[in-house]
């Protein structure tokens, strides 16, 4: 179709006119035409029709046609022909070949996906060298502790096998998520200076079997091989779960291979493995026995003072005009990530602003989008935000006088902080479940009425209630019954309620300030509610 001949096809008087009248740039005999090129058009006559003689006084140079669009649909038959050939030959074949053939085929295949698989294996198991430092993670000084033993056994070694004291063979870190268990590890391998394997426990969970067997010795090979060195399995329960149950021949297989590296007849001196979980319960009891994790450090949420400490990681080279304390002071429940997270997130909220600092405000912004994420923003009436904002009013004046630690008060959500507190009193609990009754006993004492919003903080003032008969033995019985838990929430409303109507016009003026604003800080609270008597 490229090369067909789009030549106009003409009379042989209508030729020699054109031969006579415009100027010729080329003229061409092939064996049936005879074709012209007038640089715009392109035509043809046949050549029994006209006198090839008129040709021979024109002054310009006949050629011989050759004519491609013949040549190439030529060889585009020849193509054809052979593609059937082919496929004909290819289908002959199929029908005259023993089925004995296709396994061996398969099984080949199969031959060059487990060379592809250990390949793969052969990648994940290179050893990194860690650079981090225990100066780069902060708040953890008693994990440390634990943690330079081992340090010191992998730098000076002969110090301590002169005294027959042998390496720890295992070292469980267990917490909640955010913690930093992954950073200890790679600090034990920064300070020690050795080899560090990385795997997480689901890379060894395969669906082939024999596969996460193989991968676990695999590992270990690599590990004594570089010996001293350290293995890090992050999230092992995903490997270690306890078996039985619902059984899994893979996995156990996968979790006995484990077990027999850690504690065989191999020996597995200058390894150390590290685990990583944050659901010991659901870990098998021989992996977790003596011999194995010998080992087994408990990573907590940071205390005020560990707070203080990532905070001040997180904010150097940061420019800021906050107090690191106060800031700390209203994270309590944050883990490091948390607070990594948190300064984030704070230093683009001041970005947005158009500041150069990071100010208590960026925080303020921030703080429950990183603790409980974004939520989407509701709108309501004039009727529903007055009813919101007498009830919020009368929960944070309540909070104030009864000493319950909060930050701002909102228009929706909860503003009461944890207490970062071991030790809690039964006034400090009794203070908080007021806390949580005054909205409802503020609406019921202004608009006579009951509404639905309440049932989360009822919820929690159930539940401290409960928590107090059943866990901390605050009731009247040392074995509780149903009637406890009612009579300490019937106290706690009959107080509290007396305490409101006294203080019904406080609560309506700091409402129509926060119906206006939708957010108020503390200090506009404590100005209101100091009033109160």
């Amino acid at each position: 179709m490229l090369f067909k001949d789009g030549s106009k096809l003409i009379s042989a008087d209508e030729f020699d006119n054109i031969l006579k009248s415009s100027e010729i740039k080329n003229l061409s005999i092939g064996d049936n035409y005879i074709y012209l090129n007038t640089g715009s058009k392109y035509y043809k006559t046949a050549k029994i029709t006209f006198e090839i003689q008129k040709l021979q006084n024109l002054p310009i140079k006949i050629k011989t046609h050759t004519n491609l669009g013949e040549i190439v649909s030529g060889i585009g038959v020849i193509i054809l022909i052979l593609i059937g050939m082919a496929v004909f030959l290819r289908a002959l074949n199929l029908m005259i070949k023993k089925p004995s053939e296709t396994p061996i085929r398969t099984l080949n295949q199969t031959n060059l996906f487990q060379e592809n698989k250990s390949s793969e294996t052969n990648n994940m198991n290179q050893p990194i060298n860690s650079t981090v430092k225990f100066k780069d993670v902060a708040g953890i000084e008693e994990v440390k502790e634990e943690l330079f033993e081992i340090i010191d056994y992998l730098k000076n070694p002969k110090k301590y096998q002169k005294l027959g004291i042998s390496l720890p063979k295992g070292v469980l870190l267990v917490g909640p998520p955010g913690v930093g268990k992954t950073m200890i590890a790679k600090a034990v391998a920064g300070e020690a200076g050795v080899p560090f394997f990385y795997q997480s426990g689901s890379s060894f969970v395969q669906i082939y079997v024999g596969m996460g067997a193989k991968r676990v010795r695999e590992l270990f090979s690599k590990a004594k091989a570089n010996a001293p060195s350290i293995i890090f399995i992050d999230e092992i329960d995903a490997v270690g779960k306890a078996r039985g149950g619902s059984r899994n021949d893979e996995r156990e297989a996968t979790l006995n291979q484990l077990l027999t590296e850690m504690d065989g007849f191999e020996d597995s001196n200058g390894v150390i493995i590290i685990g990583a979980t944050n659901k010991i319960e659901v870990i098998d009891e021989a992996l977790l026995r003596s011999g194995r994790f010998d080992r087994r450090i408990y990573v907590q949420l940071p205390d005020l003072d560990e707070r203080v400490k990532i905070l001040e990681v997180y904010l150097e080279g940061k420019k800021h005009q906050l107090n690191v304390l106060e800031v700390a002071k209203i994270c309590v429940g944050f883990s490091g990530a948390m607070i990594a997270s948190l300064i984030n997130e704070s230093a683009l909220n001041a970005l947005k602003r158009n500041s150069n600092f990071i100010e208590s405000k960026d925080i303020l912004d921030v703080k429950d989008k990183v603790a409980l994420g974004k939520r989407k923003i509701r709108s309501f009436d004039e009727k529903e935000k007055n009813i919101l904002s007498v009830y919020q009013a009368a929960k944070a004046i309540s909070a104030y006088w009864l000493d319950i630690e909060f930050d701002k008060v909102t228009l929706m959500g909860d503003f009461i902080l944890d207490v970062d507190k071991e030790v809690l009193s039964k006034s400090e609990l009794n203070n908080k479940i007021k806390v949580y009754l005054s909205g409802a006993i503020a609406l019921d004492i202004i608009f006579k009425e009951k509404y639905t919003h309440c049932v989360e903080d009822i919820k929690k003032a159930t539940n401290i209630a409960k928590a107090m008969c059943e866990e901390y033995a605050m009731s009247k019985h040392i074995i509780s019954n149903g009637n406890d838990v009612e009579e300490i929430l019937s106290k706690a409303l009959k107080e509290q309620r007396e305490f409101l109507e006294n203080t019904k016009e406080n609560i309506l003026l700091l409402a129509k300030k926060l119906f206006e604003k939708e957010k108020l800080s503390k200090d506009i609270i404590i100005e209101v509610s100091k009033n109160v008597f």
